[in-house]
């Protein structure tokens, strides 16, 4: 009887371990800071930090450095990806109301340039690949770096080596 006891609890505490990996944040640990009693602060500060750790090694929560996210930023800068503020750091302007960190253009190094004036392809070092959208006649001669900007209307625009900047979307 008693070993039925502790497989039915043992079995209730695994099937509760996802949910309670779900719940879990550093707001639970920086809840324990307000609590007076040294006793009391550190077993609440034991219990949400054991939490924490029991959902990291799950694989549950995972924690994220403001370098990591800029560089995931800059990997996807020219694709449509609604999640992704989600992952940005909250910085606050005087008002009170969140800053924009939005990546609004980035430069990288190109590896190849193909295709025609008017129909270019340009494949840059870090594996992202652009075409032409417009037919400006830009002429690659050997660039050796992309500058791609945000335009209206959700449009990109880029300039190779500071050249004549045209429209282009990001295909890869």
């Amino acid at each position: 009887m008693k070993r039925q006891i502790a497989l039915i609890a043992a079995a209730i505490s695994l099937a509760a371990m996802p949910a309670l990996a779900e719940d879990v944040s550093t707001s639970d640990v920086y809840a324990c800071k307000d609590i007076v009693s040294d006793a009391d602060r550190l077993t609440c500060y034991d219990a949400a930090v054991g939490r924490l750790k029991a959902a990291e090694e799950a694989g549950e929560v995972k924690t994220f450095t403001r370098k990591e996210v800029e560089e995931v930023k800059r990997d996807s800068f020219g694709f449509s990806i609604p999640s992704l503020p989600k992952l940005a750091f909250g910085s606050k302007d005087e008002s009170g109301k969140s800053k924009s960190d939005e990546l609004k253009e980035v430069t990288f190094p190109i590896q190849s340039i193909g295709g025609r004036r008017g129909a270019l392809v340009i494949t840059l070092e870090n594996g992202q690949v652009w075409e032409q959208t417009d037919d400006k006649g830009v002429n690659p001669r050997g660039q050796k770096e992309a500058r791609i900007y945000q335009a209206a209307l959700g449009s990109y625009k880029m300039k190779l080596d500071g050249g004549l900047a045209f429209r282009a979307k990001r295909v890869k």
